[in-house]
């Protein structure tokens, strides 16, 4: 009777070993499927990093088009031109006196 309990113990913690344990094949598995995110992972930051240059190219050509098309610090218009036109306006009806 206590072979059997003996065996039975033996069993039950070769059983626990098993389930709790890694197998071998577990691991060279596990091993190929990290590498195998690291490889994506890595694809994944360069797209990342030329999706990133290429925005920041885009909104540099953006920028300097604004700053073409509406300068920020220019100068205010001038109202020379409505000046000389009162003034012509001023001579003729002068001129009509």
């Amino acid at each position: 009777m206590k072979k059997i309990i003996a065996l039975s113990a033996l069993l039950a913690v070769g059983a626990l070993g098993m389930a709790c344990g890694e197998s071998p094949a577990n691991t060279a598995a596990n091993k190929a499927a990290n590498a195998a995110n690291a490889a994506a992972n890595a694809a994944a930051t360069a797209a990342n990093a030329a999706a990133n240059a290429a925005s920041t190219a885009a909104n540099a050509a953006a920028n300097a088009a604004n700053a073409v098309t509406h300068p920020v610090n220019a100068a205010p218009a001038s109202n020379a031109a409505a000046t000389k036109t009162d003034d012509k306006k001023d001579e003729k009806k002068e001129e009509k006196k």
